[in-house]
């Protein structure tokens, strides 16, 4: 199964992600990106890919820890980027640091659980709104227009394992559905290792 490790926005701070990607729509050149699908909206953390189903019990045991050792943090969606002509995304503000800390202990337990992750790169909070549509778009006004977006603080208190199910059936415009399989709260303990 795909799995990653996130933070998912609470649903007051989808809808105000919402309205702005409701004005991005409407932008000249908008039919050329794939728009995601507020379900899909999330920080990921350590992206894991294909985990084999025996690894799970000792990943979730790892995971609960790294929870339980990172302490609750408070965070806030603004303005916005791109990386290169493909994905726009919206920024993030906020305990930087401690989000940042989250994301490498959900790497080091998934490692330590004995998934085989991607090369470890330095984390880049971001959350992809939408995806260009074959050699990429012009991403300016897209990028203009989230430049004002700043969305409220909320408090982050909790990690969550998330499985992505892709679609099938070559459908055009499908998503993946996204089913959280595993949730723990943030509680700040630094008793344990990870």
């Amino acid at each position: 199964m795909r799995l990653f490790a996130a933070v998912v926005p609470p649903p007051e701070r989808l809808d105000e992600l919402g309205h702005v990607v409701g004005r991005l729509r409407r932008l000249p050149g908008a039919d050329r990106l794939r728009w995601t699908a507020r379900p899909g909206w999330h920080l990921t953390l350590a992206f894991m890919g294909e985990v084999e189903e025996e690894l799970l019990p000792e990943l979730r045991v790892r995971l609960e820890r790294a929870a339980h050792r990172t302490p609750p943090f408070s965070l806030r969606l603004h303005g916005g980027g791109h990386f290169g002509r493909r994905a726009l995304w919206t920024g993030v503000a906020g305990d930087l640091d401690t989000l940042r800390l989250l994301a490498e202990r959900s790497d080091a337990a998934a490692r330590r659980a004995g998934v085989a992750m991607d090369e470890h790169r330095r984390y880049q909070a971001h959350l992809t709104v939408g995806r260009a549509r074959g050699d990429g778009v012009a991403l300016g006004s897209f990028v203009d227009e989230l430049g004002g977006f700043e969305g409220a603080r909320w408090p982050v208190t909790e990690l969550a394992l998330v499985r992505s199910n892709l679609p099938g059936g070559g459908v055009p415009g499908a998503q993946p559905r996204y089913e959280t399989v595993g949730a723990w709260p943030l509680e700040g303990r630094e008793g344990h290792s990870g």
